[in-house]
């Protein structure tokens, strides 16, 4: 009888921990199926929000796209003003150049004008004192004229040189004397001797009438330095020949006129000279 009841107790005991263990098997089967549903379910979120991320991150680089292509276009923009606003400032230096060129310009053409009225005056004056200086002599052994703005004293052959000469007869030297007076009280004049002959080829010692014509004005040349002590610097002797007649070749009165000395006298034009000379730029 007690080994039935020992039996039989044993066998309870072991149905009791047969249904405690079935029992925390099933709860650690119903946690296990929870913890894989609520896995399941944080997996679906984690690829939702790695989805979201994705298309977050498209959107910003798109929306950085945009960002980009505005600002180069603001630059663009901003460029295209500075190049504008270059330009206007560029157009307005310009201007205002050329308002201070055309300025000086005109400052320039009054000077010039100046000037040569200054240039006028002073060729009409010498050409006053010429003729006060040689008024003892006839017309037809000299004239005095203004041409080109210079003082022309034409001497005749019949005043200066026996014919096919150039050494200066008395009378001749009378007139040069007369010149030179005025000439050394105008030291500003600058003094250019012609000498020029008929068209009759040349016989003697003279080669031609190159040579004579030649011969003349250096005759002339050293009595005004040499003996009436005119600076030498302002004189210059030169031959036309027969190239450069007043009148025609063909008759004897033509030939005569011809033959003739021309002193030409004009003021010194450095002032003005370096007006007309002078480059643009350095204006």
């Amino acid at each position: 009888m007690k080994r039935f009841r020992f039996v039989a107790g044993w066998m309870l005991a072991l149905s009791c921990m047969s249904c405690v263990s079935s029992r925390k098997y099933k709860d650690a089967l119903a946690r296990e199926q929870t913890l894989s549903e609520a896995n399941a379910q944080l997996q679906g979120t984690i690829r939702d929000l790695n989805g979201n991320v994705s298309r977050l991150g498209e959107q910003v680089r798109g929306l950085q796209g945009r960002l980009g292509e505005a600002e180069t276009e603001q630059n663009r923009l901003a460029g295209a003003a500075d190049s504008a606003g270059r330009a206007a400032a560029e157009k307005a230096r310009l201007a205002n150049m050329t308002q201070q060129q055309l300025a000086e310009e005109r400052a320039r053409l009054a000077r010039m004008q100046e000037l040569m009225e200054q240039q006028r005056r002073a060729v009409e004056n010498l050409r006053q004192r010429m003729t006060n200086a040689l008024v003892n002599f006839r017309p037809e052994e000299l004239t005095v004229s203004v041409r080109n703005g210079k003082v022309y004293v034409s001497l005749q052959e019949s005043l200066l040189f026996p014919s096919g000469s150039a050494v200066v007869n008395p009378r001749g030297r009378e007139a040069i004397g007369k010149l030179a007076q005025a000439l050394n009280t105008n030291p500003e004049i600058t003094v250019l001797i012609e000498g020029h002959t008929d068209s009759i080829p040349i016989r003697g010692r003279f080669e031609d009438n190159w040579a004579l014509s030649t011969a003349r004005a250096s005759s002339i040349v050293r009595i005004l330095s040499n003996t009436y002590k005119v600076d030498p610097t302002r004189l210059t002797a030169s031959g036309r020949s027969y190239y450069e007649p007043v009148e025609s070749n063909s008759s004897p009165e033509g030939r005569a006129r011809n033959r003739r000395t021309e002193i030409i006298l004009a003021p010194r034009l450095d002032e003005l000279m370096r007006l007309i000379e002078q480059p643009a730029g350095e204006r």
